[in-house]
């Protein structure tokens, strides 16, 4: 399997920290964001190449994986122009290759087990195109909270609502089939919003996986406060 990693955004959530670093590269417990994503995907080799789109600051992104011991297992594709989630998939395809792909937000802080979301897409209804991680929230209102049937497969979606049916949550953390890139490609523009104009598209074939470990998004210099508080026992438990 391949991943890609979605580290081009500006992070305007969390100024004044992404003044001057790529939200990427934030450090949790002295370690860039990014840095740990690689290490999570190649340790155990779960994934064999990893594609990291940049944009803002992309010089550092380029520094950082350059110096990275992982360095010749990830390609670089830079955006000019930030593409949309849906559309970076689009521009990327032909590094790929031609099965499953792993996608997944790089500015967020997580302990999922590759392997054991990998064997969740596995085993998914025959009729799923994409597997989705989910994560129990502390703030559902600033969250896309998920409904479920008895199968794992979502029923429903609300995107930072007001009051939200539940806290669990989409953690950004994706298993696509190829036939997810191809519906990107049919709306026929570059620029596609992977959130309103590809998962409204996937009703009833998206499976859902737990992580019953650590996940935060890093949104907010609150949010990164807590995770430097929260991460070093949360990795040392998972070790």
């Amino acid at each position: 399997m391949r991943a890609l990693l979605l580290a081009a955004g500006r992070g305007t959530r969390l100024r004044p920290v992404t003044d001057t670093i790529p939200k990427c590269l934030v450090p949790i417990g002295g370690r860039p964001l990014l840095g740990l994503w690689l290490d999570r995907l190649f340790s155990g080799n779960a994934v064999e190449h990893a594609v990291v789109n940049t944009h803002y600051l992309a010089e550092q992104v380029e520094a950082f994986v350059a110096a990275s011991p992982w360095r010749d297992r990830v390609t670089l594709v830079h955006e000019e122009e930030l593409l949309g989630t849906g559309g970076t998939l689009l521009n990327v395809r032909q590094h790929l290759g031609t099965g499953a792909v792993l996608m997944a937000h790089a500015d967020n802080l997580t302990d999922i087990d590759i392997a054991a979301f990998q064997r969740a897409h596995a085993r998914r209804p025959r009729a799923a195109l994409m597997t989705m991680a989910l994560f129990e929230t502390d703030s559902p209102q600033s969250c896309g909270i998920v409904e479920c049937d008895g199968e794992g497969l979502v029923t429903a979606f609300h995107e930072k609502v007001a009051n939200p049916p539940g806290r669990l949550a989409n953690a950004a953390v994706y298993i696509l089939e190829p036939d997810v890139i191809d519906i990107a490609a049919a709306l026929g523009k570059p620029v596609v919003d992977f959130s309103t104009e590809i998962i409204p598209r996937l009703a009833g074939r998206i499976y859902t996986f737990p992580i019953e470990g650590y996940h935060r998004d890093i949104g907010s210099p609150e949010a990164l406060a807590l995770a430097n508080r929260e991460w070093p026992r949360a990795a040392g438990a998972g070790e």
